[in-house]
């Protein structure tokens, strides 16, 4: 399976604020939207991604007061992201290794989608649900 389906079934919403919105601003829209991260866009341009993650440790580190930075002093910069046709099993392994729960999906330069572990995770076991059902249903017809 190709991230091109998870994005075909779930849907291609990009939730993105700028880098200039405040960590408060952030934590709110994650909340209002129950999402774990959100894209940094300046324009077209992806400028970085801020988790759930990014904001506990900046308010561990630097108190209530964190909340009034801007999205631009705690995002990650350096951003990994994924293609269409990058296949779900690549993605869950990098996802892993790196630590990260999150992949912007990139399309000819652009930003066309966002997808989570959650989102690998559910498509991995519909298929293993898929792959069960057929051998059951092989087992039976022989």
């Amino acid at each position: 399976m190709t991230v091109k389906q998870i994005l075909d079934e779930k849907g291609r919403d990009i939730f993105a604020m700028g880098p200039e919105a405040t960590l408060g601003e952030v934590a709110a829209e994650l909340t209002a939207r129950r999402v774990g991260a959100v894209l940094i866009m300046e324009g077209q341009h992806l400028a970085g991604i801020l988790s759930e993650r990014d904001l506990v440790r900046a308010i561990a580190s630097r108190g209530a007061e964190a909340l009034s930075a801007p999205a631009s002093s705690i995002m990650t910069q350096s951003v990994q992201t994924c293609g269409l046709d990058d296949l779900i099993d690549d993605l869950m392994e990098r996802m892993t290794a790196s630590r990260f729960r999150h992949l912007p999906v990139v399309d000819e330069g652009r930003v066309v989608g966002l997808v989570s572990i959650g989102d690998v995770v559910k498509q991995r076991i519909e298929e293993a649900v898929r792959e069960r059902d057929d051998m059951r249903a092989y087992i039976h017809s022989v």
